[in-house]
């Protein structure tokens, strides 16, 4: 598969379903935001002032949307990990699915009880 080094903002910002709910819209000034507020992106800006990610940036980009977003962690908490070390995000991931498959399982115990109980 041949894919391209770099890949635009819009790019980005469709890889991260970053869409404005009211208008649809890709939302890429999310990415200018995180941009601003975290050191680790670094995006080339080439001719005509286009922002380019490359993988790494991609990365690290869904990881601050998984802590923001899916953990409700604050820019601040999401800094502070970032800055302390890149494996405590996998940590919180990896907790993550493993709490996500206990509730399942909790969720079809009880549902057995209740028909059990019927």
């Amino acid at each position: 598969m041949n894919e391209k080094k770099y890949k635009s903002i819009s790019e980005v910002a469709q890889i991260l379903n970053l869409v404005d709910k009211k208008t649809g819209k890709l939302s890429t000034h999310t990415l200018r935001f995180w941009e601003k507020e975290f050191k680790q992106l670094n995006p080339k800006i080439f001719a005509g002032r286009r922002r380019y990610y490359d993988n790494n940036s991609i990365e690290v980009l869904k990881k601050i949307q998984f802590l923001l977003k899916e953990k409700g962690m604050t820019i601040k908490g999401v800094k502070k990990l970032l800055n302390s070390n890149e494996t405590g995000i996998d940590e919180i991931n990896n907790l993550s699915i493993k709490a996500k498959n206990i509730k399942n399982r909790l969720e079809k115990i009880s549902n057995l009880l209740r028909k059990l109980k019927n």
